[in-house]
């Protein structure tokens, strides 16, 4: 039987390496509440993105859900449904309401040139998303916010180590949500962090107030909060990780050049391509996602083919939001036709760092 090869693989370090990395805790026995790896990690995430600022969290909903919350925003939320069910779920457990736009559909990223008519008195932000690594428009969505005087929020989960005419993607807007998830490029086990720009309203110190608990002194309690902190030891495996990110990121480079060399040009595929709206972007090959649009065979049969050949793809992201159980009364997917019509044709490749080229081969050739 042909081994069974897995749509993503976690990246980790050494054994002996993260085992160094985290005894000291075993002499100070401080496992949690922003200790000395925690504060290290902050240090190296800093450099490595390029961010003047970033805040730990615990994972990357929580992340989301506390700078939305210390904005106070109120009203509605202009964001995509063609992401992850985290990114909606953080908007309305923070008592606003979601408004989708549709995506374009070439890299998947919203539609800009749909944002502004989505705009009333009730809106007070944007929440885009980076897909699979494309970076939105993020220019544009700069000027629409300015002049309608609203934040911007970008779900940057799959965008860890992206840079766009060399800036770091967590620079753009009022802030940026990572996802350090095990499925991710750089992964802590679980994990996240908000990137920002702004100081003099004291973020940094809202944020870390909002992760834990509102606790502002030792017998004061001076806002609602959560327990949101990321721990030592998932810090620990984030030092150890950031080591290898960009041999890891250049594997990964590997992967995605062998499949558009056995793909490119096949009738009815459509193959994953950088944003056309910035030039100069260092990529992640975070994902390898296969829009199936006229092929002989549906997205659904090509996923049940690979299945019968122990190779697990993903329906990444179907279905979109607005067509999920939880939220189809509340809102219509047929609003946002694009992103249904993506949604239904998408299919994610395996891949990681560690996927071997001849899995690729062996990948391209059931498709083929």
């Amino acid at each position: 039987m042909d081994k069974y090869i897995d749509v993503i693989r976690s990246s980790m370090p050494p054994l002996d390496e993260f085992t160094n990395e985290i005894r000291e805790l075993w002499d100070t026995h401080w496992l949690t509440n922003m200790g000395c790896k925690h504060t290290a990690l902050e240090i190296e995430l800093l450099k490595y993105m390029a961010v003047e600022n970033i805040t730990l969290f615990v994972n990357g909903h929580f992340a989301l859900e506390a700078v939305i919350n210390c904005f106070h925003l109120s009203g509605e939320v202009i964001t995509t449904p063609f992401t992850f069910v985290s990114t909606t779920h953080a908007i309305l457990r923070s008592g606003l309401t979601p408004v989708f736009c549709d995506i374009n559909p070439d890299d998947y990223t919203i539609d800009v040139e749909k944002i502004e008519s989505l705009i009333n008195e009730r809106t007070t932000a944007i929440l885009p998303v980076h897909v699979y690594g494309n970076i939105c428009n993020t220019l544009e969505i700069e000027r629409i916010a300015k002049k309608h005087n609203l934040k911007v929020i970008y779900d940057a989960a799959h965008s860890f180590g992206v840079t766009v005419d060399g800036i770091g993607v967590g620079n753009f807007g009022d802030a940026s949500m990572f996802s350090f998830h095990a499925t991710k490029v750089f992964n802590t086990i679980e994990g996240g962090a908000v990137t920002y720009p702004d100081t003099e309203n004291n973020l940094k110190t809202k944020l870390n107030y909002w992760k834990n608990f509102g606790i502002t002194g030792p017998e004061t309690v001076e806002a609602i909060g959560c327990n949101a902190k990321m721990n030592e030891f998932q810090a620990a495996m984030g030092l150890c990780n950031l080591r290898y990110v960009e041999a890891e990121i250049e594997k990964r480079r590997l992967v995605h050049e062998r499949y558009f060399e056995r793909l490119n040009g096949i009738s009815g595929i459509k193959l994953p391509s950088p944003s056309s709206l910035q030039k100069n972007i260092k990529r992640n090959f975070s994902y390898f996602p296969v829009l199936f649009d006229g092929f002989k065979l549906s997205r659904d049969e090509v996923f049940e083919k690979f299945l019968s050949n122990n190779i697990r793809t993903r329906k990444y992201f179907y279905p979109t939001i607005n067509s999920l159980d939880c939220y189809r009364d509340k809102f219509n997917s047929h609003n946002t036709p694009i992103a249904k019509y993506i949604s239904e044709r998408i299919l994610t490749l395996p891949m990681y760092a560690d996927l071997a080229l001849s899995d690729v081969d062996r990948i391209c050739d059931i498709l083929l």
